[in-house]
Formats: C-alpha cells, sequence, structure tokens
C-alpha cells in the first residue's frame, strides 16, 4: 500500500469513526492534513485541513462531505448500519496494528454498538468473556488470539469498504496525488 492509499484508508475510518461519535471532529482534520502530506489532494481536502482545531466541530459537518466525495471515499450517515460497520472495521485495523489492545477493541465494540450489530456480535461476546476470565475455563491469551481471529474476519470479509478504489475513484474525478519536487 502506497502512503497515499494508506493515508485515504485513515482518512475513509476517521471519517467512519467521526459518524458514530468515536472520535472527535479535530481528529478528522488531522488525518486531512496527514492526507495532503501523504500525497492526496483536492480543493475541498485542502479547506478541511486547514480548518482549526477551534473550527472542527462547527466546520467538519460542512466540509467532510466534499472533501471525502473528490477523494471517492463515503460519507456515512451518523449512525447508520454502514457507518457502524466502517468504524468496526477501523477499530479492527486499529487493533491488529497494535494501537489498541485486544481487550480495548473488545470494550469499544461493545460500548459503542452492544449486541445490536450482528458483524461484530461476537467481538461484543469476547467483551464479555474477558469479563469473566477469573470465573471460567479460558484464558486471558486464548480469549486475545479470538479477539485477533475475529478482527481478521472482520476485515477479510467487508460488507462495504470503499476505501479500496480510493486511489482509482480520485483519479477518475480528475484529483491526482502530488508528487514532492
Amino acid at each position: 500500500m502506497t502512503p497515499a492509499e494508506a493515508a485515504a484508508r485513515t482518512l475513509q475510518d476517521q471519517a467512519a469513526l467521526w459518524s458514530v461519535r468515536e472520535i472527535g471532529a479535530g481528529d478528522v482534520v488531522t488525518a486531512a492534513c496527514d492526507a495532503l502530506v501523504a500525497g492526496l489532494d483536492s480543493p475541498a481536502l485542502r479547506i478541511l485541513a486547514a480548518c482549526t482545531r477551534a473550527e472542527a466541530d462547527y466546520d467538519v459537518p460542512d466540509l467532510l462531505p466534499p472533501a471525502l466525495d473528490e477523494l471517492g471515499l463515503s460519507l456515512y450517515s451518523r449512525d447508520s448500519v454502514a457507518g457502524q460497520e466502517a468504524a468496526a472495521r477501523a477499530l479492527a485495523r486499529r487493533m491488529l496494528a497494535g494501537e489498541l489492545t485486544p481487550r480495548e477493541l473488545v470494550f469499544r465494540i461493545h460500548q459503542r454498538f452492544g449486541h445490536t450489530l450482528a458483524s461484530v456480535e461476537r467481538l461484543a461476546q469476547l467483551d464479555d468473556e474477558y469479563d469473566f476470565l477469573e470465573c471460567e475455563d479460558p484464558t486471558r491469551e486464548q480469549v486475545d488470539a479470538e479477539v485477533h481471529a475475529e478482527a481478521r474476519r472482520l476485515l477479510e470479509h467487508p460488507t462495504d469498504d470503499p476505501a479500496d478504489a480510493s486511489a482509482a475513484a480520485a483519479d477518475k474525478a480528475g484529483y491526482t496525488y502530488r508528487t514532492s519536487t
């Protein structure tokens, strides 16, 4: 994955996490800045990246949709099922990258979605298993391993992951990756 593709995925993930209120608008602006540095470029992305942290909560709802659209990425409506699934995949990617522990992943999944989102039901159940580790047979390492396996399954069998085609869509829309000179 090129730096620009990785930045597109991160921006898509941050947008999904923002859509379910998992992160704040300032984190989306930071991802927009990182995307510019990595070589993504579009007029709306530049405007979004120029947003200050003080302005972010007010401006991101209006600035994010055109920025994602110009890059061929998706913005999920607040708390939509597709957005919840995209946010769950983003959290799974973070855990597999070492940014979250397995316990933190399942806690956040369980806290955010409960047992209502079918694609992450097993992760929510594993949060319950962590709570009862001292009372039951599985060890922490066994539960951690199952969380890793479930996170990989979630990423290998997504229902819809538009970030995979982001570079092609951005090129198709006439926006190209900047190259440093």
